[in-house]
């Protein structure tokens, strides 16, 4: 049986840096996929480009997606996945830096799980994201895909 997967999508190679030794510190026992971008994390989830000989029939478990992404935002890249059947049920938590809510209150309205600030302490995010972690783990399980669809 394979690792249960996530994705985690993040331009900032320090910020996805600290979010993967954050998770695996706290138990997080997924394989941890990173996408730089908004296309590599459709290519991923749609198993196209790079991506192409992924089965399709896997979708990660969770999505953390980063908002501030460049090109797409993580907004768009959230919208095709709720638009699409094969996507439509993946847990996804928005990783913001902005302090705004609005953002993050029409994300929420627009399908989105959960969101996370990103702050500006090591040790507060670690507490958020370990929260995160406990809660998906012991209250929300993907559901499975039907290849049919």
């Amino acid at each position: 049986m394979t690792r249960p997967t996530m994705l985690l999508v993040e331009d900032n190679p320090a910020h996805a840096e600290l979010t993967m030794v954050t998770l695996q510190e706290n138990g997080a026992d997924h394989e941890i996929i990173v996408a730089r971008d908004g296309k590599e994390a459709l290519d991923y989830l749609f198993c196209e480009g790079a991506f192409s000989g992924r089965p399709s029939d896997q979708p990660p478990e969770l999505v953390m997606l980063d908002l501030g992404l460049p090109g797409m935002s993580g907004l768009e890249v959230m919208q095709r996945m709720r638009g699409d059947p094969r996507t439509f049920f993946v847990p996804v938590v928005m990783l913001t830096a902005s302090p705004e809510s609005s953002r993050a209150v029409m994300a929420l309205k627009g399908g989105l799980n959960s969101y996370v600030r990103k702050p500006l302490h090591f040790r507060d995010f670690q507490e958020k994201l370990e929260q995160l972690r406990e809660y998906w783990r012991t209250s929300n399980f993907a559901p499975l895909i039907n290849p049919g669809l």
